[in-house]
Order: C-alpha cells, then structure tokens, then sequence
C-alpha cells in the first residue's frame, strides 16, 4: 500500500564520508553485500575505500558517485526487507537520481553502478584540473545570483546557477575567474556567505555538455524500464514515465541545475508530509528543513535514524 505522506530521497556528492555507514554494517549485512556487489562490478574494493581512504581518492567524482550510490541502495534494501514501505515520491539530488531509479526498479543495481562510475569519469575528462569551479552563495534570492552570474561572466566563459538547494542557498558553476568574480560581487550585494566549495568538477552547467554527449550513448546502449515508483526528476519537476524520459532527464541532468525547491515543493504540495533520506550524511534533511519547517524530517546515515525509520510504524 501507498503511503500518501511519505516521500524518500536520496543523497548526492558531498554526502561521502570515510567511514560512512560503519555502524549500520555491523548489525545490517545488506551493507556489506550491496558493496561486494559494486566491487565485483567496478574490479576494486569499493568498503575498503569507502572505510579506510584515502579521502582523496574517494572524493575523485568517478569514485565518489558508485559509493554514493551503493551506499544509499544498500540502506534501501535494509528498509524494503523489514517494513511494508512504498513511498508516494521518490527523488534524488543529482548522482541520488539513479538510487532513486534502481529502487524504482528503472535501472539494475549492476548497471547503475557501471553508468555512475562511467558518468564520473565522463565528468572529470570534460574540464582540466584548475579550469572549472563551484561556488556556494547563501543570503541572496535566486534572481539576484543570476544576474551576478549575468555580470561576472564575461565572453567566451560558462558561469551559471547549478543547484538551487535551498531557500537563499544556490551553487554557481563555470570557468574558475568567472565563479571567482560571482563571489566578489556577491559579498558586495550582501551575501550572508559566497565561498567556493571542495569539488573536482564544475558539474550542472555547460562545461559538462561534452560529458552530457559521451554519457547519452552509454545510456542509449542500457536497458531501462519503466519505474515501478514515482520518481520526480531534477530537470522538469515531473514524473518519469517511459524509457525514453529517463534517458532524457539523465542526459540533460549534467549541464542543466538542480531544481531542489522546487522538488521539495512539489513534494508538499502534493500531500507529503514526511521526508526520509535514504542515504549517508544529512545534508538533504538539512537543505529539507530551510525549504519547509512544517516537514517531519529523517536521516538514515546512523544507525539512531535507521532505528527511528524501522520503528515509525510499531
């Protein structure tokens, strides 16, 4: 049965952690098993990176994306094996996309994993090291950070929002003097904060068409089904459908921002009154709870929340 309130999302890059998920794995094998399984796959110990490091190399996107996402997968497979759960409206911030379509049952774990791991690799062979960045803007309504991008970009550069996170909180994406500019302007306009963020590649703006072009053949040559979930896509705001949205959505996903409000929005609107994130870290539950105070918000990244979520219908 549908549970018309609930809704379940599944985290991004910058949810990693080394470390992540240790306690969940000493009490749930379903961890584990999901990691041997990715690891068989992508021919390299994928727990031992997740747990030991080093941080470097898990945060390389090529390697940060399957971690991601078995991590969030195996968390759903512990949820579906013990409660009688179905989510009105499932989702994911960017990379949480193709979790939310393998428990959808859109995508097979095996190829997911080969696609997201190719999908990083696309990524970080599109933009050289040093050339692209991202930057957070906190404090400033998204029109106001478009028309800084509008002004700090000048010929020939890429500079545009790439994920509208949260109320005030929006991420530019570009050429490295142009994120650089954004920033000075934004502290001059009375941004609460403007800081470059920690990442490998400026992604969710046109620097990543050359990635968007090698990623959409790949896609072309996967088998996907129709989702078995109602899975709410990043570009438009609306469900996948058929076959050929997916790879679509997936394909313009790369260059084009992340709509996480509105996402959200749409969540609330349509009757949602519970949000679990599926997933390690808490930064959704967070971005979740400056987009709508009214939400009865869940993490799942320890084992308290996993507990929380396991006993919310006893």
């Amino acid at each position: 049965m549908i549970d018309q309130q609930l809704g379940i999302v599944f985290p991004g890059q910058g949810s990693q952690s080394i470390g992540m998920l240790a306690d969940i794995a000493t009490q749930y094998p379903e961890i584990k098993t999901a990691f041997a399984e990715a690891s068989d796959v992508l021919h390299y110990d994928m727990w031992q990176l997740v747990q030991e490091g080093p941080a470097e190399q898990l945060d390389k996107t090529m390697y940060t994306q399957p971690a991601l996402l078995t991590a969030s997968y195996a968390i759903w497979r512990i949820l579906q094996t013990r409660l009688e759960m179905t989510p009105a409206f499932i989702a994911g911030h960017s990379l949480g996309e193709y979790t939310a379509l393998v428990c959808a049952d859109a995508l097979t774990f095996s190829d997911a994993v080969k696609l997201v791991a190719a999908r990083g690799e696309y990524m970080q062979d599109a933009v050289a090291p040093g050339v692209g960045a991202m930057a957070a803007i906190i404090g400033l309504d998204d029109i106001k950070v478009k028309d800084i991008c509008n002004e700090a970009r000048l010929s020939g550069e890429v500079l545009s929002p790439a994920n509208f996170n949260s109320i005030g909180q929006v991420v530019v994406a570009g050429h490295k003097a142009s994120v650089e500019r954004a920033i000075g302007i934004a502290k001059e306009q009375g941004a609460r904060m403007a800081m470059l963020i920690p990442v490998s590649v400026p992604s969710h703006c046109a620097l990543m068409l050359p990635a968007a072009e090698r990623l959409a053949v790949l896609l072309s040559k996967m088998t996907i089904k129709k989702p078995t979930l109602s899975v709410i896509n990043n570009v438009d705001i609306i469900q996948y459908d058929t076959e050929g949205s997916i790879r679509d959505g997936l394909t313009k996903q790369l260059s084009m921002p992340v709509r996480w409000v509105e996402t959200v929005q749409f969540f609330t609107r349509q009757g949602i009154t519970q949000i679990i994130e599926c997933g390690p870290g808490k930064v959704l539950t967070g971005l979740n709870k400056r987009i709508d105070k009214s939400l009865q918000l869940i993490s799942t990244s320890d084992l308290a929340g996993l507990g929380t979520v396991l006993n919310r219908n006893s």
